[in-house]
């Protein structure tokens, strides 16, 4: 028969190795766990990150604000795009206009009467309106029943074709007043719903740290610097338009009046600098 000591040992022996055995294997796999979860967190943050990055923005702020804000974002864009336009054409039309009233009026004081000088202009301008339509009344005045002085007459039609003109050339800047009055509140209303938002998705999801409610709050308040960018210019334009207006308008007005006084005088008084020469007589205006 065995020993039986011998045979307790070998079974203390075969015990410790299964330990043994069993301690290494749990330490391994627990080292495995670890290094899974850490690339798992780090997976986790990076595209925690990634999406923190993407999320906030202007295309995000378009693309997921809903009906509302794509709604306030389209009318800022056609404000803008409007009153751009409108400061274009106008100031293309001024910078005709004041050539007209430099090289044009030169041209027409060096011609040798009213008529002559008409032609200097081009048609269907400011400057020749305001000669036709002196020339007219001139001819009409005399097709008069009552009897009216023509000074007045012709003072008249000069002022009802000045007016005539600044008007045409005041159409659309009330369009620019009205969009760098009113853009900032679109974008403020923008903003309002915005932040009205993201209030709510932060209340639904029960987390209102810093880093959850300044992204959506900042992001929010793009909607009132688009007003701010909308209006500025506008607001320039229209200053800047109508300081120019005013310009062309005390253009034509001198110009009417050194007509009416050279028509009035049959040629005789005329402006003293006229691109003419002294010794140049102009021929005498038409007399009703």
């Amino acid at each position: 028969m065995f020993d039986l000591t011998i045979l307790a040992a070998v079974a203390n022996n075969v015990v410790d190795a299964a330990n043994v055995a069993a301690t290494a294997a749990a330490n391994g796999a627990g080292e495995v766990a670890n290094g899974a979860v850490a690339a798992t967190a780090n997976g986790v943050d990076a595209a925690g990150s990634g999406l923190k990055s993407e999320e906030f923005g202007f295309v995000p702020l378009i693309i997921n604000g809903g009906w509302i804000t794509r709604s306030i974002f389209i009318t800022l864009a056609i404000m803008s795009a409007g009153s751009w336009y409108i400061t274009l054409i106008k100031l293309f039309e001024q910078n005709k206009v004041m050539k007209q009233s430099l090289d044009g009026v030169r041209s027409f004081w060096a011609a040798g009467n009213p008529r002559d000088g008409a032609a200097k202009f081009e048609k269907n301008t400011a400057f020749r309106q305001l000669v036709d339509d002196t020339l007219k009344a001139e001819d009409e005045h005399g097709k008069l029943t009552d009897p009216v002085d023509q000074h007045e007459w012709i003072t008249g039609s000069m002022q009802r074709s000045q007016g005539l003109i600044n008007s045409k050339l005041s159409n659309g800047l009330s369009f620019l007043a009205t969009v760098g009055s009113t853009s900032p509140f679109v974008g403020l209303l923008g903003t309002v719903i915005g932040i009205y938002t993201a209030l709510i998705t932060i209340g639904q999801s029960g987390d209102a740290s810093i880093d959850k409610v300044a992204g959506p709050v900042g992001e929010a308040l793009i909607m009132t610097a688009l007003g701010l960018i909308v209006a500025v210019p506008a607001v320039i334009g229209y200053n800047w338009l109508q300081r120019r207006n005013k310009v062309i308008a005390e253009r034509m007005n001198t110009f009417c009046n050194n007509l009416h006084a050279f028509m009035g005088s049959g040629g005789a008084v005329r402006p003293v600098s006229t691109g003419g020469s002294a010794a140049s007589k102009p021929a005498p205006a038409k007399k009703a």
